[in-house]
């Protein structure tokens, strides 16, 4: 069985590769807001399946080690669910396309605000930036599904903005993690 101090490295890995996936993933969707469906959809896919990837290393790895490894876990079984089935139907429709991002978000940010309550020994910024990401991704799902006529541009800035801002988030409480280890 890991020690905590192992769990701890493995979590703050696992949220700096997050936080740079995101941030490469918002660039890309930012500066090539153009891009037709077929690329926005492997361009998505590839950010949840490593994302979705990273999240079940983390939830095996702390098997036992924290209350939440298992929302980490089926958080990670969803991501990596939808982003294979969107890489396997590439030639989804928009409205489809809109419906599984927009139910992911809220997915994601309901799992990651109760998580970050459920989580002991964590400190107050990690869980704060934790529950501002969780609301955060709950609120763009809610937008993508109850504005489903943006058009396709403002719907790839929806989803850039979304990753330039947690990707910072993730790096920070990345370092927050960090900090605690090395003290």
């Amino acid at each position: 069985m890991a020690k905590k101090s192992d769990n701890v490295a493995v979590y703050w890995w696992a949220l700096t590769l997050r936080g740079v996936a995101a941030i490469m993933f918002g660039a890309a969707a930012v500066f090539w807001p153009g891009l037709t469906l077929v690329t926005l959809v492997y361009l998505v896919s590839a950010f949840v399946l490593v994302a979705g990837l990273i999240h079940m290393v983390e939830g095996i790895v702390s098997i036992g080690q924290h209350r939440a490894w298992a929302l980490t876990l089926v958080l990670g079984l969803l991501q990596v669910g939808v982003g294979v089935y969107l890489i396997r139907h590439p030639q989804v429709t928009f409205a489809t396309f809109i419906l599984v991002a927009g139910l992911l978000f809220i997915a994601r940010g309901i799992l990651e605000v109760v998580a970050a309550l459920a989580e002991d020994g964590v400190s107050a910024t990690s869980r704060m930036l934790t529950i501002v990401a969780g609301v955060f991704a709950f609120l763009v799902g809610v937008l993508l599904l109850f504005q489903p006529v943006a058009s396709g541009v403002a719907f790839v800035w929806i989803l850039g903005l979304y990753a330039l801002v947690t990707g910072p988030l993730m790096i920070a409480v990345s370092l927050d993690v960090k900090k605690a280890l090395e003290a």
